[in-house]
């Protein structure tokens, strides 16, 4: 696992060029702090830099950037590919004599053999590089299929820029491009920006399994998509599988134990994250069945009953005998990594799990250089409760034209909230309802529910934060991305289908796999996911619904595995978020941070957000309302523009 970044520019000398990409891959120390190199073509203008964390063959061998055998490709390269064997197998039938044991020998190797194209479809794992054609002088960037590991590029003043994070561009000299308030929008409606978009005009994220291509002697391609999750999909339900449920859990069993099995190649101390959910149960049950000694294991928990699953893993990693370690954390412990987000998230970024998925990362860095993670197994096997819950929410709706509910939703927004809130008081004695929000959020909620048109559009509402971004942010107009898209139902009538496409499609690779390789690359630990293997996904795929989620029971095949390692009474319960307290916190310990950093004369000044909406929802939550996840994302917002401005970057 490491860090990569670039330039591509109409000239420099070779100092000068290999200068500037020390500066951005500097920028990148932590996602590799055992090694860095650069490599430059002045007479193209380019140059690649690299920062290495050493995981597959330790020695100077593994050194990079890495030129091919045969001096036409040099490669910068940042992942883990886990099927590495059984390409240099292939290429040794074919000639090719290798130094090393590492992966990016391998990698480096198959493009010269096969071609960039024909080497991704090759291998399995989690990747973003940049890979130089010395001969066509010709660069390819790169990103796995599903996202796990991120790449950023944009032109900047005539020069082309590429990094593993924004923070490596923002290095370039002069680098000052606008805030994008459309990017913001999305940023307000999910608390994470999707590809391509990100904070920054001009400078964009390369989607999953998409690549780009650049030539001096024409511009640079658009992004093309070289693997798609939804085509795979589609392949794979008409290639479905023909077996029974049992098989289907014999033959998903088999899949998953030979790919945990590559996931334990390393030549450094390994281990895995356990909150004692079904996907990282899952995993780690795997792990220790392939062990001649205990994995080790690790959990934070919290003192908060509601925010705790360490007991749970206890409980799992006693049955399983794994070495465990688990650290209990108070609200200030945890509250104290805050002012450091900015930095480990370089683009604004809020989902509060981001604290325990750090603080976890930091503990196990302790002990492991590697740990495996359960991410993937929510969008695989549905298992996110929203999935049905929308379904029955859209069933529930009156048989109304949709122009009739939207006409009774603004009239409900016509009310005004104190008459409803002293009819919440006369029924319930409190004025606010058993989620500790106040009727009047509750009942303009439902009117916004009753005003969607499409179970799709119905989605997009109950998955979002701020649902009209476009009023809070100055001058933005939101663009659309894949969640609410109907076009989705094409190929795919169930609408859980497709509500787990669009959050395979954004929601996994923006937010889950953005917070887990920031979190722990920030420590300099690297996270794997082995449920996001793309053969797991396409065999998941080749399953009809009805077998991953079975008799209304959500990962079915998974829990049907699981059962084979431990107890069902150890994992038969609730789903629980892994999360932070952060209602008592903005309330409580954040109050004055928060009041700094959503002031009327600071938002005014900077010219963002519509300070009026802002202060309102403020004022609105500390008098009741249950608004701190659209506070989050705001505060996130303001923590990194403070940051980012103070750094001058």
């Amino acid at each position: 696992m490491c860090g990569i970044a670039g330039l591509w520019s109409e000239g420099g000398t070779e100092a000068q060029l290999l200068g500037i990409t020390k500066r951005m891959t500097d920028r990148l120390r932590t996602r590799g702090p055992d090694d860095s190199g650069g490599w430059c073509d002045p007479e193209a203008g380019l140059a690649l830099g690299h920062r290495r964390l050493s995981i597959l063959d330790l020695s100077p061998l593994g050194h990079q950037p890495m030129t091919s055998a045969d001096g036409r490709w040099v490669v910068s390269y940042n992942g883990e590919i886990y099927n590495y064997r059984d390409v240099s197998s292939e290429l040794a039938a074919g000639g090719a004599r290798f130094r090393s044991t590492c992966d990016t020998e391998v990698l480096v190797e198959a493009i010269a053999a096969w071609g960039v194209e024909a080497a991704l479809r090759r291998i399995a794992g989690m990747f973003a590089f940049a890979a130089w054609d010395r001969s066509e002088r010709r660069l390819f960037l790169a990103r796995d299929r599903l996202g796990i590991k991120p790449l950023y590029y944009g032109w900047w003043k005539g020069t082309l820029l590429f990094g593993s994070e924004l923070k490596a561009l923002t290095a370039f000299p002069g680098f000052a491009p606008d805030l994008s308030r459309d990017a913001i929008a999305l940023l307000l409606r999910h608390c994470y920006i999707p590809a391509p978009h990100t904070v920054y005009q001009g400078i964009y994220k390369l989607p999953a399994g998409n690549m780009i291509s650049c030539d001096e002697h024409a511009a640079p391609s658009a992004p093309r998509c070289w693997w798609s999750a939804v085509d795979a999909a589609v392949r794979a339900r008409r290639d479905a599988f023909t077996g029974d449920a049992n098989e289907a859990v014999h033959e998903l069993g088999s899949l998953m134990q030979r790919i945990v099995q590559e996931h334990l190649m390393s030549d450094v101390p390994l281990g895995a994250f356990l909150s004692g959910g079904i996907d990282s149960s899952t995993v780690v049950a795997l792990m220790q069945a392939q062990s001649t000694c205990a994995v080790k294991t690790f959990t934070i928990g919290f003192h908060e009953d509601a925010f705790d699953e360490a007991c749970h893993a206890r409980e799992v990693a006693r049955h399983l005998g794994t070495d465990h370690t688990e650290l209990y954390l108070s609200a200030s412990d945890a509250a104290a990594v805050i002012p450091d987000l900015p930095e480990f998230w370089d683009e604004p970024y809020a989902d509060s799990s981001q604290i325990p998925t750090y603080l976890v990362s930091r503990l196990a860095r302790q002990s492991v250089k590697v740990s495996l993670s359960g991410d993937g197994g929510d969008e695989l096997f549905g298992g996110y409760s929203r999935y049905q819950g929308t379904l029955d929410t859209w069933k529930r709706l009156p048989h109304w034209p949709a122009s009739l509910r939207r006409i009774a939703a603004r009239i409900v927004h016509g009310i005004p909230s104190a008459p409803i809130d002293a009819l919440g008081g006369l029924l319930s004695g409190s004025g606010m309802s058993r989620r500790g929000s106040r009727l009047s959020d509750s009942v303009r909620y439902r009117a916004d529910i009753l005003a969607e048109s499409s179970i799709d559009g119905l989605y997009r509402f109950l998955v979002s934060y701020w649902p009209e971004p476009d009023r809070i942010v100055l001058g933005a107009h939101e663009p659309r991305t894949a969640v609410g898209d109907s076009a989705l139902a094409l190929d795919f009538e169930d609408p859980i289908e497709r509500m787990m496409l669009a959050d395979t499609l954004t929601y996994l690779p923006e937010d889950i796999l953005t917070k887990v390789d920031r979190a722990s690359m920030a420590v300099s630990l690297e996270a794997r996911v082995p449920l996001l293997d793309h053969r797991l996904y396409e065999f998941a795929w080749s399953l009809p619904l009805g077998v991953r989620i079975r008799d209304g029971q959500t990962k079915w095949p998974l829990r049907q595995i699981l059962a084979q390692h431990i107890p069902r009474g150890l994992f038969e319960r609730p789903k629980q978020g892994f999360g932070v307290p952060i209602v008592d916190w903005l309330r409580g310990p954040l109050r004055g941070w928060s009041e700094e950093l959503l002031g009327q004369d600071r938002l005014r000044r900077e010219g963002v957000f519509e300070p009026a909406t802002v202060r309102a929802t403020w004022s609105q939550y500390l008098q009741g309302h249950s608004y701190e996840p659209r506070l989050w994302i705001l505060l996130m917002f303001q923590a990194w523009l403070d940051h980012h401005q103070r750094a001058g970057r």
